[in-house]
């Protein structure tokens, strides 16, 4: 079932019955964190350029790489309200595209209230399970939030409920999980025998969500200073880095659907990354919280000079180690004793591409024993699969599924930070010294850029080959093809042969033009798209059986 139509069944389904178990909202909806212990008076905000802003010694800049950087101190509600203010068209922005994705998928004005009513019952317990200062913090962000959206919801619940969208979307069948792909090297694995980082965040909400990416330094009154990679109005960690060099990322692992929110995995990170200066005490603060969903949590970490996953569940809780060897490797699956047989994670494993693309980093790797940051940005860049293999561009078995929000390496022994810029992960990643940026961040009336006057590692080449045209012109066309799928209309003269010609190695554009000729009554063809669909390196096992069902089907169709 497309994932677009399972989460407008999942809320008709479950409307009517939530909207009769509606105990807790009212005071969930009601609820406001104490500021009064808070500074509540940040200076004015002042406008230097179209986009460079400073307000106080803190400031909002866009460097040459499209990407903004944010600096930031203070204590919680300060921080929440100069960001906000900061930030705002950027907030407004994000909150805009953020809306419109919902109106995409549920573009019934009935259905939005019934989301509207499942969401507030879903989150009802969520201000229970959040920190008094991250509710200040979002509270002082929600100041700034566009009144276009008070109809959803106040902007402090609203902006709160926001925190757990990564969280809900992924319970709700996963929607949010695509294949974020992480690993570790230290010791005789790096060619300075330093720690070493890499991952891809691949949450996909569409290009316009991740048009605007923002790198935050924070300078908290209480805890470390850090940096993370967010969008406005969003206060979590996906990820990050401290000034004692820990490094924290998140892969989201296999969800049952829970039945009421708790702490938001990117809140706990926060929390991690605030207070947290080694890997034990960043297992301590991770086992405090309740979670609603699972989640592997990568730590590195500069002190111990490794790197460990913490696996967190509602349910358990485990730590993965390497022992002996300097390697580490995590995609969207568990490896500690704590789910060696739990059963979601064993059918993950089976059915999913997550195993795939471990053991493609697993090759990398190998062909790499001795990495660098560059060889690091080469690897999370990788559209092959097993191999090598040309697998077609998009596919979410590759490390580089070419639609990852960001890209990031980190080397915490030397507080270095690489953070890619658009498209994807294929822009220049951005050098960051964390040595020198706080200091340098703190004063700085002109706003300009904190990143390293050298170091960065320069744009994929593949952003100028006629093959990344291509891919551009296949999403366009998918996106035409799906849409005369559902409508029943049909596509122009050409196009069908022009979307196979885009990215011919892709299975799911020989499925797409399968179900387009099955609809259309054409089973000949059709039964030749899904046979050609079958050759190729499909996704997922449920994706092979549908391509397997429709073949079977034309074929008892064609002995009738």
């Amino acid at each position: 079932m497309p994932k677009t139509r399972f989460i407008k069944n999942i809320f008709l389904g479950l409307g009517l019955i939530l909207i009769l178990a509606s105990c807790g909202v009212a005071r969930s909806l009601r609820d406001l964190p104490d500021i009064s212990t808070y500074n509540a008076e940040i200076p004015e905000r002042v406008q230097l350029s179209d986009s460079s802003f400073v307000l106080g010694n803190n400031f909002l800049t866009k460097n040459k790489q499209g990407l903004w950087e944010l600096y930031v101190n203070g204590d919680p509600l300060e921080i929440g309200l100069k960001t906000g203010s900061l930030t705002q068209e950027l907030f407004n922005w994000q909150e805009t595209v953020f809306i419109n994705k919902i109106n995409e998928l549920v573009p019934s004005e009935g259905k939005q209230k019934l989301l509207k009513k499942f969401l507030a019952w879903y989150n009802r317990k969520m201000y229970l399970n959040v920190d008094s200062q991250y509710k200040a913090e979002i509270y002082g962000i929600s100041q700034y939030a566009s009144k276009d959206y008070d109809h959803v919801a106040e902007p402090y619940p609203r902006v709160l409920y926001f925190h757990g969208a990564h969280d809900i979307g992924h319970a709700l069948q996963d929607l949010a999980l695509v294949g974020c792909s992480s690993f570790a090297a230290w010791g005789d694995h790096t060619a300075d025998g330093k720690l070493l980082i890499g991952r891809n965040f691949d949450f996909y909400a569409g290009d316009e969500f991740a048009k605007n990416k923002i790198i935050a330094f924070v300078a908290p009154d209480k805890g470390h200073k850090f940096m993370s990679v967010t969008w406005g109005g969003f206060i979590g960690v996906l990820s990050g880095m401290n000034d004692q060099g820990l490094t924290l990322t998140i892969n989201a692992g296999k969800s049952s659907i829970p039945l009421v929110a708790k702490t938001p995995i990117s809140i706990v990170t926060r929390e991690i990354l605030q207070y947290a200066s080694n890997i034990e005490e960043a297992i301590a603060i991770a086992k405090k919280r309740k979670v609603f969903v699972s989640e592997s949590i990568f730590v590195g970490s500069a002190k111990d000079k490794k790197a460990v996953i913490i696996e967190v569940s509602p349910k358990k809780f485990g730590v993965y180690e390497v022992g002996s060897s300097n390697q580490l490797i995590c995609s969207n699956h568990f490896q500690s004793a704590a789910y060696a047989n739990d059963r979601d994670n064993q059918r993950h494993i089976l059915e999913s591409h997550s195993q795939y693309r471990y053991e493609r980093m697993e090759e990398l790797l190998d062909e790499n024993p001795k990495m660098t940051p560059k060889l690091a940005v080469d690897l999370l860049r990788d559209t092959r699969g097993l191999g090598g293999k040309d697998i077609g561009y998009g596919n979410e078995k590759a490390l580089n599924q070419l639609l990852a929000h960001h890209g990031i390496v980190f080397q915490p022994e030397d507080l270095l930070v690489w953070v890619s810029s658009n498209p994807y992960q294929l822009g220049e990643f951005v050098a960051y010294d964390l040595n020198t940026v706080f200091e340098t961040g703190k004063n700085n009336p002109r706003a300009v850029s904190v990143s390293r006057k050298y170091g960065n590692i320069q744009k994929d080449p593949f952003i100028q080959t006629e093959a990344f045209g291509q891919y551009q012109r296949y999403r366009k066309l998918s996106k035409e093809v799906s849409a005369a799928i559902a409508s029943g209309e049909r596509v122009k003269a050409g196009a069908i042969k022009e979307f196979e010609e885009s990215n011919p190695e892709f299975w799911e554009v020989h499925y797409l033009i399968g179900t387009y000729y099955f609809k259309k009554g054409y089973d000949r063809l059709a039964l030749a798209a899904f046979r050609k669909a079958e050759t190729k390196e499909i996704t997922t096992l449920p994706s092979r059986k549908k391509v397997e069902k429709y073949i079977k089907k034309l074929q008892r169709r064609s002995t009738l």
